[in-house]
């Protein structure tokens, strides 16, 4: 029977999601702890990998097992095995035609910003940190640009294996909440480091370096080099997935913030 799992987790200290030898990973923890309940060893697929640092808060995966489990028993089953920074949020039966990676429509990011004279000693893990003033109307009138269906070669790492760099952008919001300013973003799909880097040219812009429009220049420019630097990872969360409703899966409130 296939399932369907939320987990959430505090990326700061994994190696990412994926799955490495002599690593603590997200994937690895996660495994081990599903096949506790199980009995047997069990395989995941998420719907996004995450970097090393990076956040979720709901990593949508799924697994196949034919062990006889309901689905409060993979919560509580997997979370008495989990460490503190992973959590199972729920679980679902699914079909065998859900995947969480291809079935997919949107991911949903968000990258927080402390914006703040004094750096905060409880956010270190779970914000970057800009001193500098940074102003949010210009951030968005740049991030404006992005909307839409784009080749997003700027904004992807160098060392990104997609064949494709064409993604389509949703949604793009740059807002301050006090000292926190957070950039959400939803996306059919996401490059390597893509956040990040757009995160990085929008803190310029905010910063007053550059204006908005060099936004759209960096877009058609299709040239990683000529961006601003990748933003830090922790303040990165993948923040959730969404699925056609066949699937039934529960629905992400946007109302969260940091926690």
């Amino acid at each position: 029977m296939r399932f369907a799992l939320g987990v959430e987790y505090d990326g700061s200290d994994f190696s990412g999601w994926e799955r490495q030898p002599g690593q603590r990973t997200v994937q690895s923890t996660l495994e081990s702890a599903l096949a506790f309940v199980a009995a047997q060893p069990v395989a995941t697929v998420c719907a996004g990998r995450t970097d090393a640092g990076v956040h979720a808060r709901v990593q949508v995966v799924h697994f196949d097992s034919p062990a006889a489990r309901e689905p409060h028993q993979w919560v509580l089953g997997a979370n008495s095995e989990l460490p503190g920074d992973v959590s199972v949020r729920w679980a679902c039966p699914v079909t065998d035609e859900f995947h969480a990676r291809y079935s997919a429509l949107r991911r949903h990011y968000r990258y927080v910003i402390q914006n703040s004279r004094q750096r905060s000693a409880l956010l270190r893990f779970r914000a970057a940190w800009e001193r500098g003033p940074l102003d949010a109307e210009p951030m968005q009138s740049g991030a404006a640009h992005l909307l839409g269906e784009h080749d997003f070669s700027s904004f992807r790492a160098a060392a990104c294996q997609a064949r494709n760099p064409v993604r389509t952008v949703h949604s793009l919001e740059v807002r301050r909440h006090g000292d926190l300013v957070c950039i959400d973003i939803a996306a059919n799909a996401f490059l390597q480091h893509m956040v990040r880097n757009l995160a990085g040219a929008l803190i310029e812009v905010g910063k007053g370096k550059r204006e908005p429009d060099w936004i759209k220049e960096l877009l058609a420019a299709r040239d990683r080099t000529r961006g601003a630097a990748t933003a830090p990872p922790q303040g990165l969360y993948l923040f959730g997935v969404d699925y056609p409703p066949e699937h039934r899966l529960p629905a992400v409130s946007s109302e969260w913030l940091l926690w």
